[in-house]
């Protein structure tokens, strides 16, 4: 059947339909206005050419193929959009002229400490370009996470700093951290092997005549906003009582060297424990009931057990003038490790205030920190008096504060040498 006409169209459609009104009909009479192409205003469909063919579709056009080539390349081509963020501030900082103080003031170290930085974290943090953006340059991705570290501003600051969005600003503080904790915490922080141990049990003997002191330890509380679940783990009942205001925490257990320098580290066991609570729960306290300190001592507080390993002052009253100066000369070496920690949150203001990190995520922060802080120890970066910190860690005696007699009957001994051998000073004599 060939249709010729609009009403042998319409008939061909609507069979039963009154000629009379489909001249009338206004939609139908639309019909055609509607087969209209929206580029070229001609018809998509030729009435005249409407027929029933049962043979094989025709090859498409050539001209066609092309244009629907020209509209897959226009698709590749195509770029997300991206909002348009001022980086002036970053790109002036990254100037070789960027003065030495200010930067240092940014970033808590030196522009050679925080090169040195980048160079270890390249391998690690390096990402592609792709199709539909640029990647972000290494030292930028760095400097994201030193930053948001060093000042714990929240995220929209750190985004408006750099600018990158925040979400990307997030991710790339946790990918930095993690890449700090993979790469860079092998190297400087690691418990010492024995000609570095041999080195530092003669610095603390110089510094306090405790001879075999191998380390300082003490215990700190980092705030955290209350977890969705098991929240009275997370409590902090000390802390509670002094600010007046409900608080919660998570602990960072440490031992340091004699220059402050973190040779072990226990993060995120929550805050409602004890330090001797949490020194059950670290590697520290295997290797001491295992024996593999080899006759070393890590100098805790009274918060810590006597144990074998571990040295704690004399708790109990009245106490002799032998046991008073040894309590100087022990809280003379436990100091180190306390200075220490609040030379950690002094620099890296992030741990003063509770942070938007997931609980999850914040050991491999807080790790980076410690690491971070390392190295600044060891290049020997300036600390800030505008950066100090004074720590308020609430020291609980031990409940069971002494757990070995060996280490009880070690300790009047070194009580005794320091007094015989005039180490004790002169304050309590």
């Amino acid at each position: 059947m060939e249709i010729s006409s609009l009403e042998d169209y319409s008939s061909f459609f609507f069979p039963d339909m009154d000629p009379k009104r489909r001249g009338n009909d206004t939609a139908f009479n639309d019909l055609p206005n509607s087969l209209i192409h929206l580029d070229n205003k001609q018809t998509l469909m030729d009435p005249t050419q409407f027929q029933f063919d049962s043979s094989p579709p025709t090859k498409r056009p050539r001209r066609a193929i092309e244009d629907i080539h020209n509209v897959t390349v226009q698709q590749q081509q195509r770029r997300l959009w991206v909002k348009d963020r001022s980086k002036d501030w970053w790109d002036r900082c990254n100037q070789p002229d960027f003065p030495e103080e200010e930067f240092r003031r940014y970033f808590r170290m030196s522009k050679a400490t925080f090169d040195m930085i980048c160079q270890h974290l390249d391998s690690a943090v390096t990402k592609k370009n792709t199709m539909l953006r640029q990647a972000i340059p290494v030292r930028q991705r760095v400097a994201v996470c030193i930053w948001r570290l060093a000042t714990g501003d929240p995220l929209r600051e750190v985004s408006k700093r750099f600018g990158l969005g925040i979400s990307t600003c997030h991710k790339l503080v946790l990918e930095v951290c993690s890449a700090i904790k993979t790469v860079l915490m092998p190297k400087f922080l690691h418990w010492p092997n024995e000609a570095e141990m041999k080195h530092i049990t003669q610095k603390f003997e110089s510094l306090s005549g405790i001879p075999n002191v191998g380390g300082s330890m003490y215990t700190t509380h980092i705030p955290i906003i209350a977890p969705k679940s098991n929240v009275n783990a997370y409590f902090n009942k000390h802390h509670t009582e002094r600010n007046q205001k409900t608080s919660y925490s998570i602990t960072v257990q440490g031992v340091v060297d004699s220059k402050g320098v973190f040779s072990d580290v226990c993060i995120g066991w929550p805050g409602s424990l004890s330090d001797d609570q949490v020194l059950e729960k670290s590697a520290l306290y295997q290797r001491a009931t295992m024996g593999t300190l080899k006759d070393v001592w890590v100098v805790g507080n009274s918060g810590h057990p006597l144990m074998d390993g571990v040295l704690v002052p004399y708790t109990h009253q009245n106490l002799t003038w032998t046991q008073h100066a040894f309590n100087q000369k022990v809280g003379e070496i436990q100091s180190i490790a306390k200075d220490a920690f609040a030379r950690l949150k002094g620099r890296w203001s992030c741990l003063q205030k509770r942070t938007e990190v997931k609980l999850e995520d914040l050991p491999v922060l807080l790790g980076a920190c410690c690491v971070l802080h390392n190295i600044c120890e060891m290049r020997d970066e300036e600390m800030d008096p505008h950066w100090k910190f004074e720590i308020f860690d609430d020291e609980m005696v031990a409940e069971n504060n002494v757990r070995s007699n060996a280490a009880e009957q070690a300790r009047d001994q070194i009580a005794h040498y320091l007094l015989h051998h005039g180490r004790a000073g002169t304050n309590f004599l």
